[in-house]
């Protein structure tokens, strides 16, 4: 990766988009998924998660930079050292002000970015589906991307100079589509539907296919369901 200005970008950035991933503080992050791999190893994982999803991203083609907000300088560094640029959550007034920031200060050095924002637990991420997703999403001014349950949602976008409106939290999904937001309806993107809060999204993630990240962390303690 390498820095052009302040955002951290793809090698060969090819792709127009710059996507926001915000993070909160690793000691509360991913709470309900204490219960099912223990208070230890929950913010390790929440960071894990991170990583892949930001690493993914950043080898997708249609992604130019990603920009991380978080307040963690933990999860700051160590994302930047995959080639995000990492950003204080100035607002700190919860996930939807976190992610206008993050498109705020994307617009302030590239006004021409079509900006789009995704879930930081996405451990099974894939490029191909994501670039899949991004190009569907330059043919509207805002989609979105329901979560695998049908309830919240992982991913929303905005072209350049529509006002990117997030309403995540609970049912999101029902949110986004009353905003007039479109769901996006391609079949083959299980890896950007499917975030981690519990111990069974972890199980299916894993079935999935995670990033080296969660991979190295959750494999020896998390088995598998059997199929």
């Amino acid at each position: 990766m390498r820095t052009e200005g302040e955002i951290a970008t793809n090698t060969d950035p090819t792709g127009p988009w710059s996507l926001v991933v915000p993070l909160k503080p690793l000691a509360r992050a991913k709470s309900r998924l204490g219960r099912a791999v223990g208070g230890d190893l929950r913010p390790r994982l929440a960071l894990a998660f991170a990583q892949d999803t930001v690493e993914a991203a950043l080898s997708c083609p249609a992604v130019r930079d990603v920009v991380v907000v978080t307040d963690d300088p933990v999860a700051g560094a160590a994302l930047a050292t995959l080639g995000a640029r990492a950003v204080a959550d100035t607002p700190a007034a919860g996930l939807d002000a976190a992610m206008e920031h993050g498109a705020r200060y994307v617009r302030a050095r590239r006004g021409d970015a079509p900006v789009a924002v995704l879930n930081a637990d996405l451990p099974a991420l894939r490029p191909d589906e994501l670039a899949r997703v991004l190009e569907f999403s330059a043919e509207f001014p805002r989609t979105f991307v329901g979560d695998t349950q049908g309830i919240g949602t992982t991913f929303l976008s905005a072209l350049p100079g529509v006002e990117l409106r997030p309403a995540f939290g609970g049912a999101s999904r029902a949110r986004h589509l009353a905003s007039g937001a479109v769901e996006i309806p391609l079949p083959g993107i299980e890896s950007v539907r499917r975030d981690v809060d519990t111990g069974d999204d972890l199980r299916a993630a894993l079935t999935l296919g995670v990033g080296r990240f969660t991979a190295a962390l959750a494999a020896p303690v998390v088995p598998v369901a059997d199929r």
